[in-house]
């Protein structure tokens, strides 16, 4: 394609290798430039500029510094020609988000050292239940605390727990390890047959995904039993 070809096309007549949202998709959000992560939020150009034109007018007007774009409010941006209200609010709403995460300090997020910890976290969601649900805990490298997560939920006595589900959840999140976590409305803390079947198999999954299975806990009103703990991992 010649160049600024692309702006006198609508983005859906581009070449695919010019399209910021395909671009995204083949190679993830961090092989784009600036200026095409900001083209993917306003979406559209004008008349007379692509998206792309348009974003990297933006960045332009901000010395191609997103510290300094991120300092200019809605009021300034809707200066620029072609940037409206709606325009405005996304690149400012989108900055402000990556501002508040940069702010999240990794050590706010709880460090699971342990079966104490994790049933500490999982006690309140689980122990008082009438029916039984699996949980995962997701982890980082660190054994920082990514997310809890539900990932199905049964009758008083048993609930279906996929390993497809559980580790496409975990890669999603870009999760290290796991724990998991189910309940027993009935109070028995002893797992059954089909619990350590299920533990074995994850266990060995996870092998081959490089995510590591740290614990498996059954969770009862009246305590709680740690497969790790009881050398029941292996």
């Amino acid at each position: 394609m010649e160049p600024n070809a692309t702006s006198k096309l609508s983005i859906p007549e581009w070449s695919k290798d010019d399209r910021p949202r395909e671009r995204m998709l083949a190679r993830g959000a961090k092989g784009l430039s600036d200026a095409e992560l900001i083209a993917i939020l306003i979406r559209s150009g004008t008349t007379t500029e692509s998206a792309l034109d348009l974003a990297r007018i933006i960045l332009n007007k901000a010395g191609n510094d997103l510290h300094k774009l991120a300092s200019l409010g809605v009021a300034e941006l809707v200066r620029i020609h072609g940037v409206g209200e709606a325009k405005a609010m996304s690149i400012v709403a989108a900055l402000e988000l990556g501002q508040r995460r940069k702010q999240t300090s990794v050590a706010e997020r709880p460090l699971i050292a342990g079966s104490d910890s994790a049933h500490e976290l999982l006690r309140p969601l689980v122990a008082d239940l009438h029916h039984e649900e699996f949980w995962l805990i997701l982890l980082d490298r660190g054994n920082r605390l990514l997310e809890t997560l539900r990932v199905s939920q049964g009758g008083m006595h048993g609930t279906v727990a996929d390993p497809k589900i559980i580790f496409r959840e975990a890669l999603d999140r870009r999760a290290s390890s796991v724990i998991l976590c189910h309940n027993h409305p009935s109070g028995q803390l002893r797992p059954s047959p089909e619990d350590i079947t299920l533990t074995r198999k994850l266990v060995e999954g996870g092998r081959f995904l490089d995510i590591l299975v740290q614990d498996h806990l059954i969770v009862a009103r009246t305590g709680y039993y740690s497969f790790a703990d009881n050398g029941q991992l292996n």
